[in-house]
Parts: structure tokens; sequence; C-alpha cells
């Protein structure tokens, strides 16, 4: 192959080339020129709910409240300018209080107060506040009556700032509206005087329980149950009382399971009473274990004995009581049989 030809197969392969290359500049040209994935806010996000009434002295979550309409995740969230009633900055919304945060799953088989409390730790946080990427309020339990206001008073105002790259927009005018703090559950308290309503509390459910003296079924209006802050410790004691107020020896109740009827320890049981240290609240959270509800939401106890009746048939009788205690002390459950005392002799 001569010199003449080898410089034409060049130009040709040049110029065979030539378009492929420019083709690729111009595309790497364009890129630069091509629009950038942005975050997007869509003006239809908004929250689901606008008034928010925890109960003071309870740690609540208040979700699924936000819709993001679509928005680029994740959104930001920041409660901004809270106002109480008059309008007037509200500053017990801001300073930043001691609560205790879990840090470790409580699970309902821990075996020592020391391992319940060692999952948690006290951090500072304000009473109300919004999770950042959620929009999710906590109310904290150390939130109570002496610090902030509740109803019937109007409550707080507050706006809620929503970012990201996308935009930004304010949610104005949200309210706060706590109720008052009610210390345990069933209780007697109106839930926005906080003035005792003088009702009856009574157990959950009673099954197959004889009145000694009247040989009827007892029902769940026979019995009063009593719960009450004595001290500020760490307890939870178990009282039965007959009509005229003495003593029923827990050992009556034959069949109850002592050791599993609330997540305490070092338990003492005497003649007048049944005592366990516990951790509070009462349930830790709201998860089912054994020793609650089977939602979680409510401890749950039951009471049971077993005796002969007539034509010697075996009888299981006892009673049933759902419960919560959101304040930590030493506390007492009173169950008082106000008509008739149970039979727990056999026939």
């Amino acid at each position: 192959m001569n010199s003449v030809t080898k410089i034409m197969i060049n130009k040709k392969y040049t110029l065979a080339i030539a378009p492929v290359i420019l083709l690729i500049g111009l595309l790497g040209a364009c890129k630069k020129f091509l629009p950038t994935d942005r975050d997007t806010f869509n003006t239809e996000a908004r929250f689901t709910q606008t008034v928010y009434m925890p109960v003071l002295g309870r740690t609540t979550l208040m979700s699924n409240n936000f819709d993001a309409q679509s928005s680029t995740l994740p959104l930001t969230f920041k409660i901004v300018n809270p106002r109480n009633s008059d309008g007037l900055i509200a500053p017990e919304l801001i300073k930043p209080f001691d609560v205790l945060v879990w840090k470790k799953a409580y699970t309902g088989t821990e075996k020592t107060l020391a391992e319940i409390e060692g999952k948690r730790v006290v951090e500072k946080h304000p009473l109300f506040e919004i999770r950042e990427h959620s929009g999710e309020f906590i109310m904290w339990a150390a939130a109570n009556d002496r610090i902030l206001t509740s109803l019937p008073d109007s409550g707080y105002t507050f706006d809620v700032e929503v970012t990201n790259n996308g935009g930004r927009r304010y949610f104005n005018n949200m309210k706060l509206q706590p109720y008052k703090e009610r210390a345990s559950e069933p209780n007697s308290k109106d839930p926005i005087t906080g003035g005792d309503l003088n009702r009856q509390i009574t157990p959950t459910g009673i099954f197959n329980m004889i009145g000694e003296r009247t040989n009827t079924v007892l029902m769940p209006m026979d019995m009063n149950v009593y719960m009450k802050k004595v001290g500020e410790g760490n307890s939870l004691t178990f009282r039965f009382q007959d009509t005229v107020f003495n003593a029923i020896n827990p050992n009556k109740f034959n069949l109850t399971n002592w050791n599993t009827l609330v997540h305490g320890f070092d338990m003492e049981k005497t003649d007048t009473y049944v005592r366990y240290k516990v951790a509070y609240p009462i349930p830790l959270v709201s998860i089912p274990t054994p020793y609650t509800t089977l939602d979680g939401k409510q401890a749950s106890l039951s009471f049971a004995y077993e005796r002969l009746g007539f034509g010697g048939i075996k009888q299981i009788a006892g009673f049933l009581f759902n419960f919560n205690i959101y304040q930590q002390g030493d506390w007492e459950i009173i169950f008082w049989f106000n008509r008739d005392n149970p039979r727990f002799e056999n026939e």
C-alpha cells in the first residue's frame, strides 16, 4: 500500500468518527443545561388536625396528623411563635424541662426495677414539641397544672414552619388546649374543672362471686375501687375490705397469680395487703405484655379463687380491674365490697 492510499484511508476514518465525537460533545454540553431534580413542596400539604387536647401529666404522642400530599420527603417541622390566651409569648412552651426518655425498648420481660430504669434517661425537652421530620406532636408527662394552663382556659396558639429544599410554608393559629391532670384511670375527676364528680369506680368485671349473707350474685356496682397516692416512693399496694371496712386476707383469692399480677418486684404479702416495688407510669408503655390488656393501653388485674358449691361442684370466681397510674409515688388500690361480702368458704 503506497502512501497516497494510506492518506485516503485515514481521511475516510476521520470523517466517519467525526460525527460520533461531535454528538458526544454536544450531549456533554447539553447535560450542563438540563434541569436538575428539585424537591417539591405541594401546596395542598396540610395538617389534618389543628387543635390538640392532651391530658396533662401523661406522655402523649399525637400522630398521623400531617398529609404531605406527595411533597418531597423529608420535611422539617418547627413550632414557632407560641402564644398564651392573651396573645403573649408563652415561655413555658419553650423552656426545656427534665423528661424521661426511653433509650432501649421496654419489653415487659425485665427482671428488676434497676433493669427498667436503666433503659431510660433524663433529657431536656420542651414540654410540648413537634418531631422534626414527622410532624407528630408530643406532650411530655412532666407537663402539669402548675406549669401549663389548661381547660377551661382557651390554652395556647402556635404556628408551625414546614420546609424542604423545594419551599417553605407556615401553618398558623394552631391550638393546644390541654385537659387538667388526672393522675389515674379510671377516676372521678371532671376533665375540665378538675373537680370531684363523686362518681363510683367499679371493677371492670365480676364472675361467679356469691354474696355471703344474701346468697345473691355480686355485680360490679357491689364493689367500690379507690385509687390513692399515699407517699412519694415507688410502690403499689392492694387491699381488700369487707362491708364494715375490715381487711380481707389476700390469701382468700387463692387462684391469684401474685408473682405475675403486675410488673413489680420484691413482693410483700401479709394478711392485710400485697405490695410491690414498681416503675411508673403503669403501664410503662402502650404495648401488650402479660400485665396489660390486649391492646397494651391499660394494666390488667385478675383476682380469683375457687370453692365448692352445692353438690360439691367446683366454682371459680373473682373479678377483673383495668387501670392506669401516670404519676410516680406510693399508691394504694383498695377494693371495698359495699353490699355483701364474697363467700369464700365451701358449701
